[in-house]
Order: C-alpha cells, then structure tokens, then sequence
C-alpha cells in the first residue's frame, strides 16, 4: 500500500467543529467534545449511531520521536497487513510535531496511529484516542526506561554534575524526555529549570545526535530510540556514557479515532491482536514480537503520575501550551 506524506497544514485545515455532549454525567480530563460516562478514562463512543464513522480509507500516521523514514519503513509490515485484514485502503502520512498528529485524530482524520508514552495521554483526553495495543511478547508487555546520555569522552558521572550545563529535552509532552526528568531528579541531586535551563531539541533523534556531536552537554531519552539509531549506525554507543537509568515504562503503543463504527472497530482490534512482527520489526523493537492489549487506566498510571508530579498534566490547558511552543519553535 502506497504511503502518502500530507502536510500538516492540510490536516489542520480539515479540522471538524467539535461540540459538547449534553448530559455528560463524567468527563474527568477529557476535552469538552468528549465524554466518559463509564469512569475507564477515555471517550465513550458517540450515543448517536449516526455520528460513528466507517471510512474506506484508514489514515494512520505517528508522533515523530525519530526518524520518521525509518519509523515508516518499520511500521510499514504492520500497516500492509491492517489494511488486507480489515479490506480497507491504507494512507500512511507523516507530520511534523506530536500535536500535528493529535490534531489529525482530534480533526477525523487520523484514524490509527502510533503515539509515545506521553503523546498517547494527550491523544486520550484532547483527541479522544483509544489506545489500541503496546508492543511485547508471550510474556507481557515490552517497556523502556529513560537513560541519561553524554557523550563518553566528557567528565560528566554523575546527574549532579549537570548543574549549569547545557541538557537537551526533547519536547514538553514527552514521558522520558521532559516529564519523567522533571519528576524523578530531584531526588538525585539535580533540578530541572533551578540547576539547569533545559533546551527543547523537539524529539529524542534530535538529543541523540546532539549529545554525540557536542552541542548538549546531556540529554534525557527513550533508550529504545537510541537502540534503534545504534542498530542502523546512525551513533555509535562507544560514543556515549549512560550515567543515570530509570525504572522501566510502558513503550508507545497504537491508538484508534473513539467514533468508528463498531464493526470496523472490533476488526481493527482483531487485525492488531492477530497480527505477528516480522523479524525487521522484531529487530527494530527489541525483541518485541507483537501488540498486546492495553488497560489504559492500569498500563499508563506512572505516566500519569509522572506528570502529576512534574506539574505539567495532559489536559486541554497543558496540550494548548504545548502546542504554542511548537508553533513558536517553528517560527
């Protein structure tokens, strides 16, 4: 199946008015179109059966966090055999940010996709996604854990040896670039915006290739990204000293629209549980060797709570920030 980049500006453009539901009992964080009556944290389908959706095209696209070819070729497997499973024509599109992705789902026209930990959580509550699968095996999910990277030639051991230095995070709503840092250093030595001003690269690849190439000191990311650089030679990791280590998370996983019709729906959840990586993709995810089902309340609470504790939240507020700061850095 033929992949077909759109720009950005074309899916923001297409944006659909959305409006409240009336006699919404519960909405927890949820944004104002959506509603969750039920109390499992995400939007309830439409009550109205003529408001699902049964398109004959399935978009699915992905929030950048590297290399948005080589993410498209290794997801490309698993869109080919969506697309034969559930008889629907594929478009796989890339977009520039992680709220360009959000905002395709939010405006109809992103109906799959793939999302990292924290973008997930935006997804849920300002797009009404429906988190859909998390990569692992026959024995549990996969997760990741952030690491802290310089470069190996530095004198930089410890987190508190980063005070007044130049770290990079990736982008505010990012789990282990920006979130889980803000959260979980205080507690060795190290605070975020007191003992140093951290400057937004915009995605992991980014804060990679600037630590290796000197112009950051540090930088918080995802260590399965990095793995995957190091496997296609993109760095190498002879390069780099991980000084610091967190508790594992859970990985990204697959989300879909909260309004397709059930039928199409329940299809795309059995194509998605059924379906087995082949060994490129098994490659590129360590391992991973499926998608397993999700239990957002459950699977995503230390996200969640890592947010909480960093002040930064995924609700309306917070996403409409981060989305003025991409604006900005485009600028």
């Amino acid at each position: 199946m033929m992949a077909r980049p759109l720009a950005a500006a074309a899916l923001a453009a297409a944006a659909l008015p959305a409006f409240p539901q009336d006699g919404c009992p519960h909405r927890g964080e949820l944004d104002t179109p959506y509603c969750d009556a039920d109390g499992d944290l995400l939007a309830d389908p439409p009550r109205d059966p003529a408001k699902f959706r049964n398109p004959g095209t399935i978009f699915f696209t992905n929030s950048p966090h590297d290399d948005p070819a080589a993410y498209r070729k290794l997801m490309q497997p698993f869109v080919d055999h969506l697309g034969a499973c559930t008889g629907r024509r594929m478009r796989y599109f890339d977009v520039h940010s992680s709220t360009a992705a959000i905002e395709a789902m939010r405006a109809g026209r992103m109906h799959v996709g793939s999302m990292s930990s924290g973008d997930m959580a935006f997804a849920v509550n300002v797009a009404g996604a429906k988190p859909l699968g998390i990569r692992g095996d026959a024995a549990g999910p996969q997760g990741y854990q952030l690491w802290v990277i310089v470069r190996k030639a530095s004198p930089f051991r410890d987190l508190r040896d980063l005070k007044g230095k130049r770290v990079a995070h990736t982008a505010p709503s990012s789990n282990s670039g920006n979130l889980a840092p803000r959260a979980l250093f205080a507690a060795e030595g190290l605070v975020p915006d007191r003992d140093y001003k951290p400057i937004f690269s915009g995605k992991h690849e980014n804060s990679i290739l600037g630590v290796a190439a000197g112009d950051y000191d540090a930088a918080p990311i995802a260590h399965d990204i990095l793995v995957r650089m190091a496997d296609r030679g993109v760095v190498k990791m002879d390069d780099l000293r991980i000084i610091w280590k967190s508790a594992p998370f859970p990985p990204g996983g697959l989300s879909m629209a909260h309004d397709l019709a059930p039928a199409l729906a329940r299809k795309i959840r059995d194509c998605t549980q059924a379906f087995r990586f082949p060994p490129g993709m098994r490659e590129g995810f360590q391992g991973a060797d499926r998608w397993l089902p999700v239990d957002y309340r459950k699977d995503w609470e230390l996200v969640r709570k890592v947010a909480r504790e960093s002040g930064q939240g995924f609700d309306r507020a917070a996403y409409d920030r981060q989305k003025a700061g991409e604006e900005k850095a485009r600028k």
